[in-house]
């Protein structure tokens, strides 16, 4: 694991620029993977995990006291929308938001989540000719199903337990939907790509329809059925279904590299600096570890 940064830490100064998330449930990710790269690259800046009952008047904050970078995770990432001044063309194409840049009180959202999906089906080769089953309905299932839509993908299937919100996300794109609240009523199903974007697998959560952590999003059969297994839960890299997915020997995308690759484009648009792969990994590493 790489060293503790905490070791040689650059002191705080009037100057230091700070970066923040606001999460429902805030997790030490974020603060351990950015810190990490700060003190790495020796960059005068600080970021903190937060939480907020009034995203308002949080969002207000970082205009007001100068707040560089804000990452913002569920449930915030649509009500931030009418709060900032410019909308990114990564967030105006599935009207969600996950990162927010302050220059000199001017809020630009962004997206990052979309862009790492985009990469992450480009350097793992999946054939947009592929089918694709993809279970989940939220502002996260909208990044993903926009760039599988962006990159070509024409044979896709959403799953979800809400009819209406899995019906919206799959009309606006041309895509088939279908009511499925957990793995056992939708295993007739087939695809050369199966993909949960949903809690389903999340170490110390429940999905909506009451999966604990052990729980597989697909039924074994749609697991084995497949080429690619893809799931966007990132804690733990681990999930029940990538370890299904590995032991079938299927191509596997975790979203363990869904969250570093969000979480560098995050640091570049905050600090104007592209660590290198190596360094992402490392921090994600040490991210990790906490």
């Amino acid at each position: 694991m790489p060293e503790n940064p905490a070791a040689h830490a650059r002191a705080l100064t009037k100057d230091t620029q700070l970066c923040i998330s606001l999460a429902a449930r805030p997790s030490d990710h974020g603060t351990r993977f950015h810190n990490w790269l700060y003190n790495e690259l020796d960059l005068d800046f600080v970021y903190k995990a937060m939480t907020t009952t009034d995203v308002a008047a949080a969002i207000g904050g970082v205009r007001a006291l100068g707040i560089r970078g804000c990452s913002v995770s569920m449930p915030f990432k649509e009500a931030v929308i009418p709060l900032v001044d410019e909308m990114d063309a990564s967030a105006t194409a599935i009207d969600s938001v996950n990162t927010i840049v302050n220059d000199d009180g001017r809020l630009t959202a962004y997206n990052t989540d979309y862009l790492a999906i985009a990469s992450l089906l480009a350097t793992h080769g999946v054939d947009p000719a592929s089918s694709v089953l993809l279970r989940g309905s939220g502002g996260m299932a909208k990044a993903v199903t926009a760039a599988f839509a962006d990159a070509g993908f024409t044979d896709v299937t959403i799953l979800a337990r809400n009819a209406d919100a899995g019906a919206a996300v799959a009309t606006h794109y041309g895509f088939a939907h279908r009511v499925s609240a957990d793995a056992a009523d939708s295993a007739d199903a087939r695809a050369d790509v199966v993909v949960n974007v949903t809690p389903i697998g999340m170490a110390g959560e429940r999905s909506m329809a009451g999966e604990d952590a052990g729980a597989l999003s697909f039924d074994p059969a749609v697991i084995e059925a497949a080429t690619v297994v893809f799931d966007v839960v990132a804690m733990p890299v681990r999930t029940p279904l990538v370890v299904a997915g590995q032991a079938a020997g299927k191509t596997v995308i975790t979203g363990g590299e869904v969250i570093a690759l969000q979480a560098a484009a995050q640091f570049e648009l905050y600090t104007g600096t592209r660590p290198t792969p190596e360094q992402v990994d490392a921090a994600e590493a040490y991210a990790a570890a906490g």
